[in-house]
């Protein structure tokens, strides 16, 4: 494999990071939220569903890390060497 263990961790955490920013806003809808009366912040969604949210971001995140891995391996997307050459 030309990249690392440490390349390939770096690279799913990158992705996992990426898909959750991407997922969080789905399946919220302010439209039928009432107007907080306790002081609660109004843009706060009452039901967030985080387990669910990171459990899908970790699936799509693989899948997602599986396909740069691919295209890593057969060439089309070559991560540079930035290690300085040995004098």
């Amino acid at each position: 494999m030309p990249v690392g263990l440490f390349t390939m961790v770096a690279i799913y955490l990158v992705c996992w990071w990426v898909v959750l920013f991407a997922i969080l806003p789905l399946g919220m809808n302010q439209q039928a939220q009432e107007r907080p009366e306790d002081g609660a912040q109004w843009g706060a969604p009452a039901q967030p569903n985080l387990k669910k949210k990171f459990l899908t971001t970790t699936w799509v995140a693989a899948v997602l890390w599986a396909v740069i891995m691919v295209m890593v391996w057969i060439g089309w997307m070559p991560i540079p060497d930035l290690a300085p050459p040995v004098a």
